[in-house]
C-alpha cells in the first residue's frame, strides 16, 4: 500500500517508524532527487504532494513525499478532495505518501473515508501515566530491542524515573546499554540509581501527598515537576485518571464488591493484584471527598486551556485538593 498516515503525540516513536520507512523505501544515492518533505505553511502542500507523488523515481529505489503535520483529517476543501479521490487510486507502486499528524483523524470527514480506503493509518498515542503496567510493558519491549537487561525493579524505577516519554527512556536505555555491555547480569537498581535521570518526582506522586493532604509535601513535587518542564496539562490529565481510578475503586468497595477481578474491570486497572495496594490507598479518604476533587481538577483544566497562569493555578487547586482529602 503506497499510502500511510502516522497519528499520535509520541513523536520520538513515530520519528522512528519514518525514519524505517525512509530506509526501505529510499535508495542513499538517490534521496536528494526522491525524498520530498512539505511543511502545512506553504501554499497549496496537499496539491504539491499529490502531483510530487505521482512523479516517478529517479535512478534506483523509490519515492517518498512526506506531508508532515497535516491537517486533511481535520479540515479538506472541495478541489483538494477531488484531487485525493483522483490520485490515491493511482499512486505508482514505487512512490509513497506518507501523512502525519499529532491529531486523530476525524472519522465523519470525507477525506478520512477516503484515506481509510487507501492508506495504512498506524496510532502513536503516548500511554497514559497512571496505565503502569503498559507502561512496564512499554520499558522492557524498549529495554529488549536496545539489548539491556534489566530486573523486574529495574524496570519499575524506570517507570517512576520517565513516565511516559518514549524518547527519555530510549536516552536513558543507551546509557545503560553501553554501562553494562561488559556484563551479561540483569542490572539491578543501585546501577539504574546511578545512571537515571530522575526528578524523583512525578504526577502520581503528586497525587499521592494530594491523598494524604500533605500541602507541603504536594507543593514541593508540583515545583519538581514543573522545573523538569513536565507539561501541566498533562500533569491534570495523570490527576484525573488517579482520582477517577481511586473513585472507581472506593465506589465498589463500599457497594460490597470483593472480586479483585470485578474492581479492576470497572476500574480499567489490567492487573487486579493492584488493587489490594490502591485499596490500602485510600482507606483513610471518603468516597464524598474523592467526587468533590473531581470539579476542582476539572475547572484546573479548563483555566489552563483559557490561558491562565500554569503555576498560579496549579498551586491554588492543589492546596484545595489537599484541604479537601484533608477534610477541612
Amino acid at each position: 500500500m503506497p499510502v500511510y498516515f502516522y497519528w499520535g503525540e509520541d513523536d520520538f516513536a513515530m520519528e522512528k517508524a519514518i525514519a524505517l520507512m525512509r530506509d526501505r523505501v529510499l535508495d542513499p544515492l538517490w534521496t536528494s532527487f526522491n525524498y520530498t518533505v512539505l511543511p502545512p505553511d506553504l501554499p497549496d502542500v496537499p496539491i504539491q504532494a499529490l502531483n510530487q507523488v505521482m512523479t516517478p523515481p529517479f535512478g534506483a529505489g523509490g519515492r517518498l513525499v512526506w506531508l508532515a503535520n497535516t491537517t486533511l483529517c481535520q479540515q479538506c476543501s472541495d478541489n483538494v478532495l477531488s484531487e485525493l479521490e483522483r490520485t490515491l487510486p493511482v499512486i505508482p507502486k514505487d512512490s509513497y505518501l506518507l501523512l502525519t499528524s499529532s491529531h486523530k483523524p476525524d472519522e465523519r470527514l470525507k477525506s478520512t473515508k477516503i484515506f481509510k480506503k487507501f492508506a495504512e493509518f498506524r496510532e502513536f498515542s503516548l500511554i497514559p501515566p497512571w496505565k503502569t503496567e503498559l507502561l512496564m510493558q512499554s520499558v522492557s519491549q524498549a529495554a529488549q530491542t536496545v539489548g539491556v537487561k534489566l530486573t523486574p525493579k529495574s524496570v519499575e524505577m524506570l517507570v517512576d524515573a520517565v513516565g511516559n516519554d518514549t524518547r527519555l527512556l530510549y536516552n536513558e536505555l543507551e546509557k545503560l546499554r553501553l554501562y553494562a555491555q561488559s556484563s551479561n547480569q540483569p542490572l539491578d537498581t543501585d546501577a539504574v540509581a546511578q545512571l537515571v535521570r530522575n526528578t524523583s518526582q512525578n504526577s502520581l506522586q503528586l497525587a499521592a501527598a494530594i491523598r494524604t493532604g500533605d500541602t507541603a509535601r504536594a507543593l514541593a513535587i508540583l515545583t519538581n515537576i514543573i522545573n523538569a518542564c513536565e507539561p501541566p496539562l498533562r500533569i491534570v490529565a495523570t490527576l484525573i485518571g488517579q482520582f477517577r481510578t481511586w473513585l472507581w475503586i472506593k465506589l465498589m468497595i463500599e457497594s460490597g464488591e470483593r472480586n479483585p477481578l470485578f474492581i479492576a474491570k470497572a476500574a480499567e486497572i489490567g492487573n487486579p493484584n493492584r488493587i489490594y495496594y490502591l485499596q490500602k490507598e485510600i482507606q483513610s479518604v471518603s468516597v464524598e471527598q474523592l467526587i468533590a476533587t473531581l470539579p476542582i481538577l476539572l475547572d484546573l483544566e479548563v483555566s489552563l486551556k483559557q490561558g491562565a497562569s500554569e503555576m498560579s493555578i496549579l498551586q491554588i487547586k492543589v492546596i484545595e485538593l489537599c484541604q479537601v482529602c484533608r477534610g477541612t
